[in-house]
């Protein structure tokens, strides 16, 4: 266990729930996020800095004032928002990124670790997408964390970084930002609980492998916990389910008889969740660091539902 880590965008969804993981178990964690994400905090969180990922002399800084023992780097541009402005996910997500990595060579002793996507693979391949697949992202979003993963690996070979990275698949969340472009299984709960009407923007066939929230929170402490010399790989995949979206809306409506939706078969996002592959080869993670899903599909359907009345 690390006396300290920082966890960059670590008063979003994701951030907070490592956060609070780590907390529990005694890590003291510096959480670094925009200005405006300030929300309900544990008592005992050491410290908690606003400010710009592109600023490369604030985190400087910041490592040389808390000494962190560990970066788990979560901050980016998702992937919706990085279409709408590309040059800004380049700056976000690859450049700061980079330049953070170069900052954890000077200043901190223990992993960095980097949270990238299944969209850096692109689309269009055969299931199970094994670990050293081609990447050939067709949008940004992808392009910009196959830049950092190569440079994460170009630094641990020659300077001696201790990289560490996953791959997720889609992600669900019972607080699904809006920018994220696979957020609409997330949307259609929340609309259920409210007696509102969905209209899910893909075909009742699509579907891509997924994965829920608390096991990429739980994936991400394993693999930075497990010892170095166990990690066989640079990268990792994970995966822990699939469902097409007539699943979804069968079981949203089990638990909510009057939910209405309907289908938008050929849409930008259709035309890019449906290319992607049903499950990609995580071998590796449950060899090397033990890594196994807690969540299927019905149990992460439960936790969606519970956590929306929350």
């Amino acid at each position: 266990m690390f006396m300290k880590v920082l966890i960059t965008g670590g008063n979003g969804n994701l951030g907070r729930l490592v956060a609070a993981s780590l907390e529990s178990s005694g890590t003291q964690v510096i959480s670094f996020d925009l200005p405006g994400t300030l929300g309900a905090f544990s008592k005992i969180r050491h410290a908690t800095v606003l400010g710009d990922i592109r600023n490369h002399e604030l985190l400087k800084r910041v490592l040389e004032t808390h000494k962190p023992n560990a970066i788990i780097h979560l901050a980016s541009m998702l992937s919706g928002s990085s279409e709408a402005n590309p040059s800004a996910a380049w700056d976000i997500n690859a450049s700061a990124s980079i330049s953070l990595m170069r900052l954890c060579l000077e200043k901190v002793d223990g992993p960095f670790f980097f949270a990238s996507t299944a969209a850096t693979y692109g689309p269009d391949l055969t299931s199970p997408v094994i670990l050293d697949t081609p990447q050939w992202p067709e949008n940004v979003y992808g392009a910009t964390k196959v830049a950092v993963e190569r440079m994460g690996v170009y630094l641990k070979i020659c300077q001696n970084l201790d990289f560490r990275c996953i791959r997720f698949p889609m992600v669900l969340s019972p607080l699904a930002p809006t920018g994220a472009i696979t957020a609409y299984p997330s949307h259609a709960i929340v609309a259920a609980t409210r007696g509102e009407a969905f209209d899910f923007p893909v075909d009742c066939m699509t579907g891509m492998s997924t994965i829920y929230l608390n096991d990429v929170t739980r994936s991400i402490i394993e693999i930075c916990q497990a010892k170095r010399r166990d990690l066989r790989h640079h990268i990792y995949n994970l995966h822990s389910f699939y469902f097409d979206t007539q699943q979804l809306a069968n079981a949203i409506k089990a638990r909510y008889p009057s939910f209405e939706y309907t289908f938008q078969p050929g849409t930008s996002v259709d035309n890019l969740i449906r290319r992607w592959p049903n499950e990609f080869d995580d071998q590796a993670a449950r060899q090397d660091w033990g890594w196994k899903p807690k969540y299927d599909f019905s149990a992460t359907i439960e936790a969606l539902s519970n956590a929306t009345h929350e």
